[in-house]
């Protein structure tokens, strides 16, 4: 099986590459249908239950109940998805896209990606990510992540929320549910603000579920290097997003204190 159909992919390039191109003051898209339909619902049903033996399931001051997991049996089918989506014709295509000086790099670790599931009261507070991996030391450039949310609604929140916060702004610029088999790339630098701020709000049973991979390059334009950094958080929300991260934080408390 083929994870993504390339040649349908470089059918709606131009399409794609335009809607890219033209958002500012970060570039991103949104793609509907984006891998072949029997590709996305072998993933939705090979979609791992939360074992908390095998999922990360930390919480901080801006993040609660969103777990990853990035490690999977070699020759899986789940480790076949992450290898071709961190392969060469994969980032050919995402060079194409984005049209960087340098050629991206998968991060065959994952390091922060692989698959991402969050239970009801999930959030994860607007940020930008941190800038340089931890081992490689390549500059982290652009995010793939491909929704696995069949039948979503509305009212279950967890929106990818795109924010500008350049030149004194606080702008919502578009917040994008995440829906089955949707994907959105956006580039990763200094003022690409995103999150799923706003707790989920799904019925027992429900979890939200992506896939999620970053990529790199070995530099990037000095005007866009900062000194190495973590992720950092902007609160969007005033006194509630306060209070949330109160809660979060006593939570963290006795996770840590239990352990």
């Amino acid at each position: 099986m083929k994870i993504f159909d390339i040649d349908d992919l470089n059918h709606r390039l131009p399409e794609i590459k335009a809607a890219f191109q033209s958002k500012s003051p970060f570039r991103y898209v949104s793609i509907d249908n984006f891998l072949p339909i029997e590709t996305a619902n072998e993933i939705h049903e090979n979609y791992p239950e939360i074992n908390f033996g095998e999922w990360d399931g930390t919480t901080y001051l801006d993040q609660k109940n969103k777990f990853q997991k990035s490690k999977f049996e070699q020759d899986s089918f789940m480790q076949k998805v992450f290898d071709d989506l961190n392969g060469k014709i994969f980032c050919n295509w995402l060079d194409r896209l984005t049209e960087l000086e340098e050629p991206l790099l998968g991060d065959p670790d994952l390091f922060g990606g692989g698959l991402h599931q969050s239970i009801n009261g999930a959030f994860l507070n607007v940020h930008v990510d941190y800038n340089i991996h931890p081992i490689t030391k390549y500059h982290r450039r652009l995010n793939v992540i491909i929704y696995l949310n069949k039948d979503w609604k509305e009212e279950y929140q967890g929106h990818n929320e795109l924010w500008d916060f350049t030149n004194g702004n606080k702008t919502l610029l578009e917040r994008i549910a995440p829906t089955f088999n949707r994907c959105v790339i956006f580039e990763t630098n200094e003022i690409s603000f995103h999150g799923h701020p706003t707790p989920l709000n799904t019925p027992q049973g429900v979890t939200r579920k992506s896939l999620a991979t970053y990529y790199y390059t070995t530099d990037r334009p000095e005007h866009e290097k900062a000194s190495d950094h973590n992720t950092i958080y902007k609160n969007t929300e005033g006194t509630n997003g306060q209070f949330k991260r109160l809660i979060a934080g006593t939570k963290a408390f006795f996770e840590r204190i239990l352990k």
